[in-house]
């Protein structure tokens, strides 16, 4: 009995290494079934020769994480997750997820990729891989995530992205691509869409403001032009939006205050112009409001410092001439308040008298005076009619009295 005993005590620890050894990312045991066997001959012939053309185009694995792609059997391959296949006549291993994050690769991708059939993840950030994303690509019909940030990708957007169907999930910050950012992107139901500090130029899509994700990051790249207005009745779900450090001028939207779920908002380092619109006083979730290094003038609505939640607020180095005493209160609110560089009078650390003077002009129509918070917040601008309208495209205004407030992301 003992020997019984000893035995299955044995049994039961391999079993639990087994499973430990093949968890996947973020450790979804419900996901991986932690088994090593072959996949079937048809598709592991498939990802065999997937795997072996990409191995060829790595140049360099200095920390020799490719060392064990040998053989036929991919899923013991570093870096490659296996499942059970989806097709219940066939009952194998399938290659789910590719994760080589913080690997110090250096390659390129091919086009034999797209071979991988059943892959739900793609994760390489942070490696030396450069080139262009193939557009065979588009054939990852199941991939939901894919992240290629923080590497040397060049050329232009990657399009094939854009008809992968149930992709949820895009990361392309930190790369050398160029060029515009494609309407489609925004229309499909990504969740996050990271495109920071990249080299994209040209203007914003109107179709930003329809995009389901609750994160989305254009930052430090070369975008010109205005802010598209917005209607925001598709946008409520935005919890984040960076457009920080691009070249956009114009004024600040007042239709923002449709963005009823945004917590925070930077549109930081552009020339932003005009007056701070009393709308975003609508915005009654915010946290985190940066408008800083633009050149906006007048003073800030008294209503925007009376937001509850937040938390942040700077607006440092613009021409703003005053503010109220409720923002003279953030300080006392726990509320970090950075006003420096501006034209405040009887404020330190402010520009001098001849920089004031020298407002930077605007668009007349950005010259707006703060008012009270808009009765409505975030269903008010339907009611101007289609002449507020131009520039949206194609999107129709909602009805009347309809709710912007969508709900939270599932």
């Amino acid at each position: 009995m003992q020997m019984q005993i000893i035995a299955f005590f044995f049994l039961f620890l391999a079993s639990l290494h087994n499973a430990i050894a093949f968890m996947g990312v973020g450790g979804g045991l419900g996901w991986f079934t932690g088994q090593n066997t072959p996949p079937s001959s048809a598709s592991g012939s498939r990802e065999f020769q997937a795997l072996q053309a990409w191995k060829q185009a790595i140049t360099e694995d200095p920390k020799g994480i490719l060392s064990n792609w040998v053989g036929p059997n991919v899923c013991t391959y570093k870096g490659v997750y296996c499942s059970d296949s989806p097709d219940q006549s066939t009952p194998s291993n399938v290659v789910a997820g590719v994760d080589l994050n913080k690997a110090n690769l250096k390659g390129t991708l091919v086009k034999e990729i797209s071979l991988l059939t059943h892959l739900t993840f793609f994760h390489i950030n942070t490696n030396r891989f450069s080139g262009t994303v193939p557009d065979s690509f588009r054939d990852l019909q199941l991939l939901t995530e894919l992240d290629l940030s923080n590497n040397q990708f060049t050329g232009p957007f990657p399009i094939a992205t854009i008809f992968i169907p149930q992709l949820y999930f895009l990361d392309l910050r930190f790369n050398q691509f160029s060029g515009e950012v494609p309407d489609e992107i925004f229309q499909k139901s990504l969740d996050a869409i990271f495109l920071n500090d990249n080299q994209f130029e040209g203007g914003i899509p109107p179709s930003l403001w329809t995009s389901p994700a609750s994160v989305i990051t254009l930052a430090n790249n070369k975008l010109t032009g205005t802010i598209p207005t917005t209607f925001g009745y598709l946008s409520s779900r935005a919890k984040e939006l960076l457009l920080l450090n691009n070249k956009l001028t114009g004024c600040i939207p007042e239709t923002l205050d449709y963005l009823t779920g945004i917590e925070v908002l930077d549109l930081s380092f552009n020339s932003l112009t005009g007056h701070v619109p009393g709308s975003l006083s609508c915005l009654t979730g915010i946290e985190v409001l940066n408008v800083a290094h633009n050149q906006l003038t007048g003073e800030l609505p008294d209503l925007l410092c009376e937001l509850k939640r937040l938390a942040n607020l700077s607006v440092s180095f613009n021409f703003f001439s005053g503010f109220s005493e409720q923002c003279n209160q953030l300080p006392y609110r726990n509320v970090g308040f950075d006003f420096i560089g501006n034209c405040i009078p009887g404020q330190g650390m402010q520009r001098s008298q001849p920089e004031c003077n020298g407002v930077p002009g605007g668009d007349l129509s950005c010259l707006r005076i703060p008012g009270n918070r808009p009765v409505g917040c975030g269903t008010t601008h339907a009611s101007l009619g289609i002449g507020i309208g131009v520039g949206i495209g194609s999107y129709e205004l909602p009805p009347l009295g309809l709710s912007a407030n969508l709900g939270p992301v599932p």
